[in-house]
């Protein structure tokens, strides 16, 4: 695929370069700032734009710029890229869009099998959480009731947790080494202990709304 990056870190930049030229893409640009990468999409076909959330110009200029992007070239997938998974930056993202869009620490796609695999998801239409942010989302913050969350059984738990990811029902099947049939009971089961209405097959729709759930737990819990 055609990969465009905007990272103001040197040796960061040119790493993803190896990565990518390493996993058989075409990077079609490389530049250090949000403005530089607006003007390189408006001008050049790209499958992806790699994006680092705190580059200039301003203090969360990937965020700003994955905006433009997105509304720009609504078909563009993105990949937003921190030292940090915080959950301020995942409700940012989400509002930028919940389809074609991936949000990763830097240190996990250091390797081109988990940089390749979460290019091919963006690609294929998915959102792409990082695993320790949809993890802690998931876990009751200590000290507090966990309310319908406790109502879980463990399995629903591990579920939910690569639910939350954006993991499809074949690949959360794999993971956990249980059929997809198994998947989908336990999805609907969750969608009921919740109370989250809408299509659970319906994939962006149900991440979102888990995520949307987990977060207002931890808001008002």
């Amino acid at each position: 695929m055609r990969v465009a990056i905007a990272e103001d870190g040197a040796l960061f930049r040119e790493g993803l370069v190896l990565l990518l030229e390493a996993a058989g893409h075409e990077v079609v640009g490389c530049v250090p700032d949000g403005d530089r990468l607006l003007a390189l999409v408006a001008t050049e076909p790209v499958d992806v734009a790699i994006l680092d959330i705190r580059m200039p110009p301003e203090p969360d200029g990937g965020l700003v710029t994955a905006e433009r992007v997105r509304a720009m070239k609504p078909d563009t997938g993105i990949l937003l890229l921190s030292h940090y998974a915080e959950t301020h930056y995942l409700m940012r993202v989400l509002e930028i869009g919940t389809e074609r869009i991936g949000y990763r620490l830097k240190e996990r796609v250091a390797g081109v099998q988990v940089l390749d695999d979460t290019l091919n998801r963006i690609t294929d239409g998915e959102i792409v959480i990082e695993p320790v942010l949809a993890k802690r989302l998931v876990q009751n913050p200590a000290g507090r009731d966990g309310g319908a969350l406790d109502a879980l059984t463990e399995r629903e738990l591990d579920v939910l947790r690569l639910m939350a990811e954006g993991r499809t029902n074949n690949a959360i099947a794999a993971e956990l080494f249980i059929s997809v049939k198994a998947v989908e009971k336990n999805i609907a089961a969750i969608f009921t202990k919740l109370d989250l209405s809408g299509d659970p097959s319906v994939h962006h729709r149900r991440v979102l709304a888990v995520l949307a759930y987990l977060q207002a737990r931890r808001i008002d819990g």
